[in-house]
């Protein structure tokens, strides 16, 4: 009986231990007011954010960190992107700063997305809605194959315009000496859509530099209208990656005219269309 007596007691303890523990671990970690950037990963967890938090010195403590926005209901609240925080800050303070819009947004758009997609992904990452969609559209009008593919860390209220800017001044940068004419940013993003592997990209540039050549039609699934009309479709299909780019203006020599890739993936070159027949019925049918 007087072990069962003393259970609501040790409770008590160690709730207040626990509280005691909390209000501790909740104090800033610095009485000195300075600010610095705190980058939050896309994807991050609360838990990798508490121990980011802990190892840039702003929490004491990565588990009461986690704690709190778990209970509190914030962890799924927090965005990716960079927050102006200080050690000076107690733990609710910093957890209502990581509550509020980043600083800056990062947004990483792949090689080979088209323009509609990339002011579709820019307007997810910065909540935007459709007028954001459509003013990127018109503002990026004739830039398709110019808007480089990269991680871009941008204002929460930037502008479709200033985004713009930004990708086609980085694909001026990433390009500067190529010297690319526009009929190489198009059989860029040609190449940046029919390859699987950077290996094979120089290649099948040449095979189609061969068919440019030869006035054959290009005929490449990426872009219908090759089926219908030789040379080049009249602009870029996509925003090719910088492999696809070096690969479009140092086209390997081949002999290869022909090429496809099976169902694994793997890509299979012919030098006649009697050998691209012969492929097509191992590998595909």
């Amino acid at each position: 009986m007087k072990k069962l007596a003393l259970l609501p007691l040790l409770f008590i303890i160690a709730l207040v231990a626990v509280l005691v523990w909390f209000f501790v671990n909740t104090q800033p970690v610095s009485s000195q007011v300075s600010y610095t950037n705190f980058s939050v990963p896309m994807g991050s967890s609360a838990s990798q954010i508490g121990s980011s938090l802990y190892k840039a010195g702003l929490v004491k403590n990565p588990t009461a960190f986690k704690v709190y926005v778990q209970l509190s209901g914030v962890s799924d609240g927090i965005q990716a992107g960079d927050y102006r925080l200080s050690p000076s800050f107690n733990l609710f303070q910093i957890v209502s700063q990581l509550s509020k819009n980043p600083l800056e947004v990062r947004v990483t758009i792949p090689e080979g997305l088209t323009n509609s997609e990339i002011a579709a992904k820019f307007a997810k990452s910065l909540d935007q809605n459709q007028a954001f969609i459509d003013k990127f559209l018109g503002d990026s009008r004739g830039d398709e194959g110019y808007l480089f593919p990269d991680t871009y860390l941008v204002a929460n209220n930037a502008t479709p315009g200033a985004i713009i800017a930004k990708m086609k001044a980085n694909f001026d940068i990433r390009t500067a000496g190529m010297d690319l004419t526009r009929d190489q940013v198009i059989l860029a993003s040609i190449i940046e859509k029919e390859t699987k592997s950077i290996e094979e990209r120089p290649i099948v540039a040449g095979i189609l530099v061969n068919r440019l050549n030869a006035g054959m039609a290009l005929q490449v699934d990426a872009a219908p209208i090759t089926y219908k009309e030789p040379g080049l479709p009249p602009g870029p299909i996509a925003n090719p990656g910088l492999v696809s780019l070096e690969a479009a203006a140092s086209p390997v020599k081949t002999d290869y005219w022909y090429y496809l890739h099976d169902s694994t993936g793997a890509i299979h070159y012919a030098k006649t269309l009697e050998e691209q027949n012969a492929n097509i019925k191992k590998y595909l049918d």
